[in-house]
């Protein structure tokens, strides 16, 4: 039997309302993510050290980025400058050819085989990669996750990374400070399933609500840390909203790069920003006056003392039993006062984090080279 008309109405009008919540359900709750909580501390079994008779030169450092991207360009020579700095028999930065578990962990066993005995990596999955890191462990071979903290429980000893809600608040800050603490921002981040966007988000919001009113946060456009949909999303933002904003900031290295290109080629400078990571056309907005600032991570660190950590961890030191699992390997603004001199000073912190490490975190044997 055939439907009536109003029958056949009701139905095509149920149907239309459910695709519409299916498709756009999702992104609704994407913009607002709940909040994550890491554990204040880590749990850790109390180890006692032992000398295990190796020498730096026995210890061969695998740093292991999570793909071809330019943040971890820095890596290599943090970890060619640890080798020459603590006579390590090798630190060798290594990229898997794409941003994939399984990639990453070919690549891990890969150069299991050919001798690499301590790993630096960036965990390809949150969750998952774990069980790659208790493999490693299990072996006698330490891992720090690098860049990015992997799940725990975990077998990793340390997270040496960011501590990047405290970079983008620091950096929204600064923002509203250059904007006379008042005005319109919009945020632009990278993507939503990572835990690291979910800590920016909420750290520019926490810097804004401090303004009680005087700074409104207008958006927050995220999942856009790849060329083509930060282009896509950043200029068209742009050209509907270029003035009824007064501030950007950026938390995440495509955006940051798109934005102050957006700037430029707008010859904007009453729009202030500040971003995040060095990338040359950044620094060079920064130089000619269209970004206020960027906020340096430190991969440079990262590798190096990662890499002095891990030969440590060979030789026969454990973490203290109180030790936090996240250190941070450091950050400042770089602005048109430094932007010649930066690097420098990330070098100097990363050598003053490496030179008290041990000191504060570890546990080390008597007679420890």
């Amino acid at each position: 039997m055939g439907m009536t008309k109003s029958i056949r109405f009701i139905v095509v009008v149920l149907l239309v309302a459910s695709t519409v919540m299916a498709v756009w359900g999702p992104v609704t709750q994407a913009q607002t993510p709940e909040p994550v909580k890491e554990p204040e501390t880590m749990v850790r079994p109390k180890l006692t050290p032992k000398l295990t008779g190796l020498t730096p030169a026995d210890v061969r450092v695998a740093v292991v980025a999570g793909g071809p991207h330019p943040y971890f360009a820095p890596m290599e020579f943090g970890a060619a400058d640890a080798k020459a700095a603590f006579g390590l028999g090798a630190a060798d930065f290594k990229v898997p050819q794409d941003w994939n578990l399984n990639t990453s962990n070919q690549l891990l066993n890969s150069l299991v085989a050919q001798g690499y005995n301590a790993f630096a990596s960036w965990p390809a999955d949150a969750n998952a990669s774990n069980a790659t890191f208790d493999e490693l462990v299990g072996q006698g071979f330490p891992v720090i996750s690098t860049a990015a903290c992997i799940n725990q429980p975990t077998s990793a000893s340390f997270c040496l990374s960011t501590d990047v809600g405290h970079s983008a608040y620091l950096a929204t800050k600064a923002l509203i400070e250059q904007l006379g603490g008042k005005g319109k921002i919009m945020h632009g981040t990278g993507y939503l399933k990572d835990l690291n966007t979910q800590k920016r988000m909420a750290a520019v919001e926490k810097a804004v609500a401090e303004t009680n009113g005087a700074v409104e946060l207008v958006q927050h456009i995220a999942d856009i840390d790849d060329q083509e949909a930060a282009d896509r999303a950043i200029n068209s933002f742009l050209a509907a909203n270029a003035d009824k904003i007064d501030g950007i900031v950026t938390t995440a290295y495509v955006p940051s790069v798109v934005s102050a290109t957006a700037l430029r080629n707008l010859g904007d400078k009453r729009i202030k920003m500040v971003g995040i990571d060095d990338d040359k056309v950044v620094l060079d907005a920064i130089r000619d006056g269209y970004v206020y600032g960027t906020m340096s991570q430190n991969p440079y660190g990262q590798a190096y003392i990662s890499a002095k950590v891990l030969a440590d961890l060979k030789m026969g030191c454990v973490p203290k039993q109180d030790a936090p699992f996240h250190i941070d390997s450091g950050t400042l603004l770089i602005t048109a006062a430094n932007v010649d001199t930066y690097d420098e000073e990330r070098k100097a912190l990363t050598r003053e984090i490496a030179a008290s490490f041990r000191e504060k975190y570890l546990v080390c044997p008597e007679n420890v080279q």
